[in-house]
């Protein structure tokens, strides 16, 4: 961009509503079934399974012979029938509140990756089958109890784990609501009529008003104005634009009116490219299976495989068939915990809320929990690691001046105008506690600046091009050095003599450098995209002290440098709150928006920090690693149970007289459960640090 017309900083138009932050990708831990339902009507499903099924295992409990046994109600509940009415409310269990569990069977079966929905359906197929088999003569004990509590326990953990993962992606629809829905068309006439953005033709000239979106691609035909392309480039400046410059839909207008004549619609447009790109991004996300799931696939190999040496070890042995095939289902339904079922859910669950209260909003479990393995952060600059807001960083006085004098002088004129650069100069004035003096006869010179009387002197603030054609020279090296950095730099001239010069830039924010400081003391390296040229990109990450950048990056090749970093087999966090970010949120292994950010930036991330503080982006990473520990110690836990249930379930100790009631074994499954469930509230100790929490390899990226 020319240094002839002085820029303009960018301005983030922030939604504070509130949005629905969920997870893209359960399918690892609900076995891909429900992949394409709508999420709320998915959960209030689950609920719905579970309070129902809760209202029939009471009954169910309370007529099963080894729990009337236990509540020493055997009389008081033996009426003729009494098993046929149980065995008709468990036919409603299975059914009704298994059948998530069953259809997961099966896709798990189609997919050829069994998991906890095959170790579930199969836990409560065998205990449904071979209790029925009980009630119409075969010899052995009822599951029933066994049945429905399996199922009570495993809806509540799901329901549990997608309430606190929660709604659907929106990014798609968050894109398209930058765009504006109606756009001003010029007649024939001349005159200007309101249409349907949608209706719009290649060739129909459309009139946009100071402050509108530019509602489709197109090139300017009449009229000059400086365009806010921060949300859809990145470019933290405002761009000044006139007749024959294309414009993008979805940027915004300044101060001037245009006439733009339009050159692409619908699919062709740039922001439908991007959403494509989200999109696409989207469904490529890979898909990782999560702790439990593999812990079930084991456990479900186990189960067939103990148990049929179970029943095949008996028979071997003599023992009557019902005999051996009542070992047989004992191992196979005490295999399926309950504790497992839970043990996941529960630490999601806690960590998810204490997230929240930290302000870190997780929309996508498996991203968050792979972010203590992340090797690079890189961060978008405009609105992420800077202010996003044009303001002063250097005043330079020329002559016997001081800073105070210059920037006082170029506050008494620019406080009369409305450009961004003026807003920048006026806060710096007022940041400094310097009054203002009185100003006359002010006046725009187009392009090139303002002028003003003040104090009886003409002061003109200008831009470098204004200096060229006046043949006014400053040879001063500090100026040069600004201008180096890619900063906007305006002269201020007190009867056409140099006074000083005022240099602004995206104002690099304070947290910004902790945030650096702290990833780096955890052994990852901290990167920058940004759309900006590359003397801006440079004099920040010199200033945050960044391993690398990437400059005058467009939004299409942001994806592609994350995708370069992941190809080096590094693992990926992007950091950035733009529609340009969308892309590379969506492509990273792991995508943080900040979330006074765009709609669509918030939608595509896996993780929004509610208080747009990079700080957080650290806090992540030390949550991440607290939840995956907690997730360990839980399957630990959950399988412990199993590695002292399985064999005295299959009677390894009955040449000793003991044979493992089932009984007994729902008492240690409880024990288990309860363990698990103090296990992971323990979490809500977890405080982030502010300084190193581990040590991590440090990978060299030849970037």
């Amino acid at each position: 961009m020319s240094q002839d017309s002085p820029s303009v900083h960018a301005h983030h138009h922030h939604d504070s509503r509130e949005h629905d932050h969920s997870g893209h990708d359960h399918s690892g831990h609900h076995g891909g079934h429900h992949g394409g339902h709508d999420h709320g009507a998915m959960i209030a499903d689950f609920r719905r399974r579970f309070w129902v099924s809760l209202a029939l295992t009471v009954p169910i409990l309370l007529l099963s012979p080894m729990i009337q046994g236990f509540l020493g109600l055997e009389a008081a509940l033996d009426f003729p029938g009494d098993r046929y009415l149980l065995f008709a409310l468990s036919i409603a269990v299975f059914f009704y509140g298994g059948w998530p569990f069953l259809t997961g069977l099966v896709s798990e079966l189609r997919g050829r990756a069994p998991g906890m929905m095959t170790l579930i359906a199969l836990a409560i197929s065998v205990a449904f089958l071979y209790s029925s088999a009980v009630v119409f003569g075969l010899s052995g004990r009822m599951f029933f109890w066994e049945l429905a509590t399996l199922v009570d326990v495993m809806l509540l953990g799901h329901w549990i784990e997608m309430r606190s993962i929660m709604g659907a992606s929106g990014a798609l629809e968050a894109l398209v609501k930058l765009m504006p829905a109606t756009a001003h068309r010029l007649t024939d006439s001349g005159d200007t009529e309101d249409v349907r953005v949608d209706t719009l033709e290649k060739g129909d000239r459309v009139r946009i008003k100071p402050g509108e979106k530019i509602p489709t691609d197109g090139l300017i035909v009449e009229g000059r104005s400086n365009l806010n392309e921060s949300l859809l480039t990145g470019e933290s400046r405002p761009v000044s634009k006139g007749p024959d410059d294309e414009v993008i839909g979805g940027a915004i207008n300044g101060e001037g009116s245009l006439t733009i004549e339009i050159q692409r619609t619908g699919e062709a447009t740039y922001l439908a490219q991007v959403i494509e790109m989200v999109k696409k991004a989207q469904a490529s996300r890979s898909r990782t299976q999560d702790l439990a799931n593999r812990a079930a696939a084991w456990l479900t190999y186990i189960a067939l495989t103990v148990g049929a040496i179970t029943l095949i070890t008996w028979l071997i042995l003599g023992y009557a068939f019902d005999f051996s095939l009542e070992r047989m289902v004992t191992v196979m339904v005490i295999t399926c915990p309950h504790a497992l079922g839970l043990a996941i859910p529960l630490v999601i669950a806690v960590s998810t809320s204490k997230a929240a209260r930290n302000g870190l909003l997780i929309r996508d479990r498996a991203a968050f929990e792979r972010a203590r393995n992340t090797d690079v952060f890189v961060f978008d600059k405009t609105g992420t690691l800077t202010e996003g807001r044009f303001g002063v960083s250097d005043v330079v006085p020329l002559g016997d001046r001081d800073e105070n004098e210059v920037l006082a002088l170029a506050a008494a004129l620019e406080s009369r105008s409305e450009h961004p650069i003026a807003v920048g100069i006026t806060e710096a004035a007022a940041e400094r506690d310097i009054a203002l003096s009185e100003t006359s006869d002010f006046e725009n010179l187009p392009g090139e600046g303002v002028q003003a009387q003040v104090d009886g002197a003409s002061v003109r603030i200008v831009s470098p091009g204004y200096l060229e054609r006046e043949g006014i020279a400053i040879d001063d090296d500090r100026i040069e050095r600004l201008a180096e950095q890619g900063k906007t730099v305006v002269f201020v001239l007190v009867d056409n003599q140099p006074a000083g010069a005022i240099a602004l830039s995206d104002i690099v924010r304070e947290v910004s450098r902790e945030a650096v400081d702290r990833l780096r003391a955890m052994g990852m390296q901290c990167m920058m995209l940004t759309g900006d040229s590359q003397p801006v990109a440079k004099a920040v990450a010199d200033e945050l002290g960044l391993d690398d950048f990437f400059a005058e990056v467009m939004p299409d090749q942001k994806a592609t440098r994350i995708r370069e970093l992941k190809e080096k087999g590094l693992s990926v966090a992007m950091v950035g709150d733009g529609v340009n970010d969308a892309p590379a949120l969506t492509e990273a292994d792991l995508g943080i928006a900040i979330g006074a950010g765009t709609d669509v930036a918030v939608e595509s991330a896996d993780i929004v920090l509610v208080n747009s503080d990079p700080r957080d982006v650290a806090t992540v990473t030390e949550l991440s690693a607290a939840t995956y520990r907690k997730m360990i110690q839980n399957l630990w836990w959950a399988a412990g149970y199993n590695i002292v249930a399985i064999p005295l379930a299959a009677g390894v100790l009955y040449g000793v007289g003991f044979l493992m009631p089932p009984a007994i074994g729902a008492a240690v499954m409880s024990v288990s459960t309860i363990v698990v469930a103090i296990n992971a509230k323990l979490l809500e100790r977890f405080q982030p640090a502010s300084g190193p929490t581990h040590e991590r390899r440090l990978v060299d990226s030849a970037a």
